[in-house]
């Protein structure tokens, strides 16, 4: 099982800004591999899908709570995935998971269908 550890949560104003890391070890295969993915689950409420990226990083899928709000990125040769979260609002207060999927690109499965999942990265977002 794959070791995924975030980091970057805290706790901020809106209009801020925050950027989530997640650092990915212990993989069956290289971190190339893996198409990975950013969810988030607020109190009472079920997990949310956030956004998604391929394996090398060509191809990413959003949410549409998070299009245009948030950006993922990777950065392959230190195995870290990224969430860069711009003009945070209350509404967008959760804990915050990475994810590997058992594929490398972001099929429609993404939004269901998780491999690892992390232990999670608390965000607040006060008003």
């Amino acid at each position: 099982q794959a070791d995924l550890v975030e980091s970057g949560g805290g706790l901020v104003q809106a209009g801020e800004s925050l950027t989530l890391s997640c650092t990915a070890s212990e993989l069956a295969l290289g971190f190339e591999a893996y198409a990975m993915g950013w969810f988030r689950q607020a109190p009472g409420k079920e997990r949310e899908a956030v956004a998604c990226i391929s394996g090398r990083g060509y191809h990413s899928d959003y949410a549409d709570s998070a299009k245009g709000h948030f950006t993922i990125s990777r950065d392959n040769a230190k195995n870290t995935l990224l969430l860069q979260m711009n003009n945070l609002r209350p509404e967008d207060t959760a804990i915050y998971f990475c994810a590997t999927f058992a594929y490398g690109d972001c099929y429609p499965s993404w939004r269901t269908s998780t491999l690892d999942v992390g232990q999670g990265t608390q965000v607040t977002v006060s008003s």
